[in-house]
Parts: structure tokens; sequence; C-alpha cells
């Protein structure tokens, strides 16, 4: 770990898994505070290929779902999944 990066695991789901082509990764982060919005802007810089489906990811930390009005501070080890939209019939 550097001074002033976290190490996070990105977790990735149906489309966006597609997109990146695994299931999850490790990723250095600097520890914020984020909002969503920041947060989102953050993963895209390690992971362009998200950008087809950049305006409707839902984050989740530690599988709780962020809402967009939060402050995040993210610590060692902390798992961010990226949920694509959900279509469905």
């Amino acid at each position: 770990m550097q001074d002033d990066k976290v190490c996070v695991k990105l977790l990735f789901f149906a489309k966006a898994r597609e997109l990146m082509e695994k299931h999850e990764m490790e990723t250095l982060f600097p520890p914020g505070p984020y909002n969503l919005r920041s947060l989102l802007l953050q993963i895209f810089k390690v992971c362009e290929n998200l950008q087809p489906i950049a305006e409707n990811i839902i984050l989740a930390i530690n599988e709780d779902y962020i809402d967009k009005m939060k402050k995040i501070i993210l610590k060692d080890g902390d798992e961010i999944a990226v949920i694509p939209p959900l279509s469905g019939g």
C-alpha cells in the first residue's frame, strides 16, 4: 500500500463483467472523501471499458448501496460492487 492510497477490490456484475472481461480486480485509490459521482469518476479512470454504461451504474460498498448524498471514505480491503442497469421481462 502507498501512504496516500488504499487497496480496494472492484467486483463486476452482468454487463460490467462483460465489458471488463473479468469478475473482479484490485486497485489503489485515494481514501477520499468521495460522493457517488466522484467515486464513479475514480473508477472510470481505471475501468475505461465501463463508459458505455456510465450513466446507469449502481455502486455498493461492502454490500451496502451508496446513495448520492453519502460521503464515502475508503479503507483497505473495501469491496466496491459495480452493478449495471438490470433488465428483465
